[in-house]
């Protein structure tokens, strides 16, 4: 949909440090082997957009900043290590949390803003104009960037809507985790007494062994595929393609027809695959070259229980492993798509058993330090796509203020060149949230073409 892009000019307040409404514990924390993985050590960031409800007028008298203050405020006594401090133990390395009421800096840096257009001006943020996003999060200067686990920014528009933009140290919480405390913000606003889901810290569930039997790198340098495209000057830009719910139905009964099965097959799934071979396609990777799909399995619910990692309701740390795919380019340009979509679900499949689990705890645990210097050698971008599906997080179920509803997510973070994501489509365009999604992907401006003919083709299906 086109929109008049608005100049965003903000009115900018001080810094507040928001801090708990109660008295919480002196303790230093430790976290877990999943928390502490190198890739986890950075500030995820979402921009939560709330417009006024159709039957409501601009209520300029409204302070969002005010009641979102007070209800993190009382949000903070249940999830005090959000108001601690990241640090970094100076014998092996790993991450822990200062949690020190009595310490000056001791609190959530939250910084309110007021702009001087509408949401509907911006299109309320559904599109891939980061530069518009970056001004709606607080990004700290450095060092201060990665200490403070937790801040926020609010800012309200003329049509009396507003954004909160979250950036959440990724060492604390994964996507779920993120969602429950701030659904439990948004509980606090509308009056409950206390979260309906209580915070559970417990990291040392998660933390793995030394072990002589961890898994391997992926794929050597040497055998990874490679893009013509990928040179130290091209540019690379953020994309957004919308899928609507009856063309990922016809992807589904299009592939159960091609395999002749009638096994379930998920959205994820079936995307993940066409999205999986569309960028290494548009890419032009070379054909005799490996390329790999990361995938995220979580181990809360169904996935897993019955073991010694059980988890609690209300953990909210990293419970994910990566469940890894690789085939020849070769392989995945000419097998049936149908063949790719089976070769996921076994791979998710596995990745979702004890041993399966233990071993990649293990694996983090034992070549932690090593992990990290392999990610900066590799430089295999064009070789791998990670997806991850932010689709059933729950940021978008139950979080509209009385009288605000949460039209839109919004990551605040471009996406990688290796990374794809999935979102659900906003209400403005999808009121019901069907089963429509969102696919944002970074690509060289050169390769864009082609994946959007890949994407276009789905809807001749």
């Amino acid at each position: 949909m086109a929109y008049q892009k608005a100049l965003l000019k903000l009115e900018i307040k001080d810094i507040v440090l928001v801090k708990p409404t109660k008295s919480t514990p002196s303790c230093l924390l430790s976290l877990s082997t999943i928390d502490n993985k190198a890739y986890n050590d950075e500030i995820c960031q979402t921009i939560h957009v709330y417009r006024s409800s159709i039957h409501n007028s601009p209520n300029n008298s409204f302070n969002p900043s005010h009641l979102i203050k007070q209800a993190l405020s009382k949000s903070l006594f249940y999830y005090y290590p959000l108001a601690g401090r990241l640090v970094k133990h100076a014998d092996d390395g790993k991450l822990r949390v200062k949690c020190n009421p009595n310490e000056e800096n001791y609190g959530v840096p939250v910084l309110e803003a007021n702009a001087k257009c509408t949401l509907s001006s911006l299109h309320y943020l559904d599109n891939t104009d980061t530069d518009i996003a970056k001004h709606l999060m607080l990004d700290l200067p450095s060092p201060h960037d990665k200490t403070y686990p937790l801040v926020l920014m609010v800012t309200k528009f003329l049509c009396g809507g507003f954004t909160i933009g979250m950036g959440v140290s990724h060492a604390l919480c994964d996507g779920f985790g993120g969602s429950q405390f701030f659904k439990s913000i948004v509980e606090l606003a509308s009056g409950r007494i206390e979260p309906s889901v209580k915070p559970v810290w417990e990291r040392e569930r998660l933390v793995g062994s030394i072990t002589k039997q961890s898994f391997q790198s992926l794929i050597d340098k040497d055998l990874a595929a490679f893009s013509p495209f990928l040179q130290p000057k091209t540019i690379i830009k953020q994309y957004c393609f919308k899928i609507e719910s009856d063309v990922i139905k016809r992807l589904k009964m299009s592939l159960m027809k091609e395999s002749e099965s009638h096994s379930n097959i998920t959205t994820f799934e079936s995307l993940a695959a066409y999205v999986w071979r569309s960028k290494a396609r548009a890419l032009k990777l070379s054909p005799n070259g490996k390329t790999v799909l990361i995938m995220e399995v979580g181990m809360r619910g169904k996935n897993l229980k019955d073991y010694e990692y059980t988890l609690p309701e209300g953990y909210y740390g990293n419970a994910i492993v990566d469940a890894d795919l690789v085939l020849n380019v070769n392989e995945l340009n000419e097998k049936p798509l149908s063949e790719i979509v089976k070769l996921i679900k076994e791979t998710k499949n596995v990745a979702s058993t004890i041993d399966y689990v233990r071993k990649s705890i293990d694996t983090m645990e034992t070549i932690r330090q090593e992990e990290e210097e392999e990610e900066e050698d590799l430089n295999i971008d064009d070789a791998i796509m990670y997806v991850t599906d932010w689709k059933h997080l729950g940021f978008m179920e139950s979080v509209d203020f009385e009288g605000y509803e949460l039209s839109l997510l919004k990551s605040g973070d471009a996406p990688g060149l290796d990374t794809c994501i999935f979102m659900s489509q906003n209400k403005i365009d999808d009121p019901i949230l069907g089963e429509g999604v969102r696919i944002f992907i970074s690509l060289p401006v050169a390769a864009m073409p082609k994946f959007k003919e890949e994407i276009d083709a789905l809807r001749f299906l």
